[in-house]
């Protein structure tokens, strides 16, 4: 047991997860392959959305693999701190977006 919260992504994790189930493993990896290929958008777009979805659902794995791939295909300092913004506005606004909720609640609409 590690004295981190996450333990660290490894060689030995992956091949261990790859053989407990190596199909899906293979099939997930053929997924993010042709997921991330340039398409109709660019594999460095691609990979800076990464960037911020993965701060939206805060997984530290995706966070750190994306990156470094965003940086691979050319992506800048600069626009992965934008990408991040991004995705912080993207989270206080559906904070704010559901207070619908909590003043349907306290103070229903007339009519």
């Amino acid at each position: 047991m590690s004295d981190e919260m996450y333990p660290k992504a490894t060689r030995e994790m992956a091949e261990h997860r790859h053989r407990l189930a190596p199909a899906a493993d293979d099939a997930f990896k053929a997924f993010s392959k042709a997921v991330f290929a340039d398409g109709a958008l660019s594999a460095k777009t691609k990979q800076l959305i990464a960037v911020a979805v993965a701060h939206t659902t805060q997984c530290p794995y995706c966070i750190k693999g994306h990156t470094k791939a965003a940086q691979r295909v050319g992506a800048t300092p600069e626009e992965l701190m934008e990408a991040v913004w991004v995705a912080a506005e993207m989270k206080a606004g559906s904070a704010f977006a559901h207070a619908a909720l909590m003043l349907d609640v306290i103070e229903p609409p007339k009519g």
